[in-house]
């Protein structure tokens, strides 16, 4: 039986976050999954860092809902691409569908492509969001998708 600290942080890993790792977060407002955002900072052992953080960071979330403007989202992701190391976890989070500012996934993929990203299918996260993963197209998506296959396998050995 896992303890709930173990429990927690086998979740957070599902981001691809690491103990030590700098994650930004945009976006934020007093909706988001606090719980969620506890269990990214228990495994990294690091606060969240906001949008005005200007040094290099090791992964990034992004908070989105329905309503705002998609070429606003790619302005974000842009953004926030910026200071992410490449390869590393970048994620957008938004309401579940039936939720209140859920939004579609034709405007993600659609925002992500004008990022210069390529968008995966909608994972959950937690009760009310879902997060998508995005990737850099090209070589950065290569050493994006070499980094998660050699994390599954390291846990995998766990």
């Amino acid at each position: 039986m896992f303890s709930v600290s173990t429990t927690t942080i086998t979740q957070a890993q599902e981001f691809g976050f690491h103990p030590g790792d700098i994650i930004q977060e945009w976006l934020w407002d007093d909706d988001v999954d606090e719980g969620l955002r506890r269990k990214i900072e228990d495994l990294t052992g690091e606060d969240l860092v906001d949008e005005d953080y200007d040094s290099a960071v090791d992964g990034a979330i992004i908070w989105w809902r329905d309503g705002d403007d998609e070429d606003a989202l790619a302005d974000t992701i842009m953004d926030a691409s910026e200071l992410v190391d490449e390869g590393a976890p970048f994620w957008i989070i938004t309401p579940k569908p039936g939720r209140e500012g859920s939004t579609n996934a034709a405007t993600l993929q659609s925002a992500a492509k004008t990022a210069g990203m390529n968008a995966a299918t909608p994972l959950t996260v937690s009760e009310d969001w879902n997060g998508v993963r995005l990737r850099a197209f090209g070589k950065g998506a290569e050493r994006a998708d070499r980094m998660e296959r050699a994390e599954r396998d390291d846990m995998d050995l766990r």
